[in-house]
């Protein structure tokens, strides 16, 4: 498998049977290929791939996965300056085994250098499909996210050993003041766009958060974990014909050390709709805290944990402003981050988190 990155063009039966032979099937023989376009993407593309084998495969998957850069210059420049690409290859090359969140196995992962030439094969995890964010989602499927999530932040907590990997940042005061600069930046163009479908007190909030000395730029030095950063539903492969739902978790682009509680609060503010969100929120909250007990968090009390949620209101204002104007504009673009910035600005409005502003 050395040499040249892969790409959709080059990626044929006989590459496809190397790989799967590689990984443990010796006698598979891929006979045929076909290629879908799947998911949707900001900064990269996925597609499936269709393998027909000639004989018995063995076990060998019928589909894989494949994540590629975008075709959009814009969303390629952007996912190279803020290192997505290499930061999820190395993700599933250093630590994707070690973590128990439940996520696809990964069969390739290759980079040339930091810039867009990689290719990411994963398992293809269909029956379940991509969450939607517009729509948001049940109760049942929230809370079997947060399960997850618990996962992923006991499994990291204040883990020393992920310290120091010149791949995952760590959210200190100094790179909080450049996420502060890029939002700054960002809001005259962003509301540009989107002012026109916020409600005031929304578009207040929004404004007042490029002045913020806290979050969604800094964070109490502790407690910290390995944050996804962007957990949402379009990030999410959901499974509802089992009971409970049965979640997995990709898009490993944007990792960060920083306070667990954001990730929590970013899933609940924008995955959930307000009317379904508030009734159940403590509830959920409460889950999460008694899942990182269970698994031997020990010195983080329930009224820490919920101030650290209720500062975490923050976390989806910079990706939501950010993002919108360094990616391609797309109609679905548009849709979504119309949808997260209304309901991150309701989640703190609702919180009063503005104190920690």
């Amino acid at each position: 498998m050395a040499g040249r990155i892969p790409t959709p063009e080059t990626i044929d039966a006989h590459w496809l049977t190397d790989l799967v032979r590689a990984q443990g099937h010796p006698r598979a023989t891929v006979a045929r290929v076909t290629q879908e376009r799947i998911g949707t993407g900001q900064i990269g593309k996925c597609i499936r791939f269709a393998l027909e084998y000639a004989g018995d495969p063995g076990g060998a998957p019928r589909t894989l996965v494949g994540k590629f850069a975008s075709d959009d210059p814009l969303s390629r420049e952007t996912g190279i300056a803020l290192g997505n690409y290499h930061r999820e290859i190395m993700f599933y090359r250093e630590l994707a085994e070690r973590i128990p969140i439940r996520k696809p196995r990964c069969w390739y992962a290759d980079i040339e250098g930091r810039g867009a030439d990689f290719a990411l094969l994963l398992e293809d995890l269909a029956p379940a499909v991509q969450g939607n964010q517009m729509a948001g989602c049940a109760v049942p499927v929230a809370r079997a996210a947060v399960a997850e999530l618990v996962k992923l932040h006991a499994s990291t907590w204040q883990d020393e050993s992920l310290r120091g990997k010149d791949w995952l940042e760590e959210r200190t005061p100094d790179k909080g003041a450049q996420w502060r600069e890029m939002y700054r930046a960002s809001l005259a163009p962003f509301l540009a766009r989107f002012a026109p479908v916020l409600a005031p007190d929304e578009r207040e909030i929004i404004e007042r958060v490029a002045e913020s000395k806290g979050p969604p730029f800094v964070y109490p030095a502790e407690p910290w974990a390995m944050v996804h950063i962007d957990f949402r539903l379009d990030n999410l492969m959901i499974d509802e014909a089992v009971t409970p739902p049965r979640v997995a978790v990709v898009d490993w682009q944007a990792m960060v050390l920083q306070s667990p509680l954001s990730d929590l609060a970013y899933f609940l503010g924008a995955s959930l709709l307000p009317e379904v969100r508030r009734p159940v929120e403590r509830e959920l909250v409460r889950g999460y805290h008694d899942g990182l007990v269970a698994a031997g968090v020990r010195g983080y009390d329930f009224a820490h944990c919920w101030d650290d949620y209720r500062r975490g209101a923050f976390a989806g204002f910079a990706v939501t402003v950010i993002a919108s104007v360094i990616v391609q504009e797309t109609a679905r673009g548009n849709e979504m981050f119309t949808a997260m910035a209304r309901r991150h600005a309701r989640h703190a409005l609702d919180l009063g988190a503005a104190d920690f502003l």
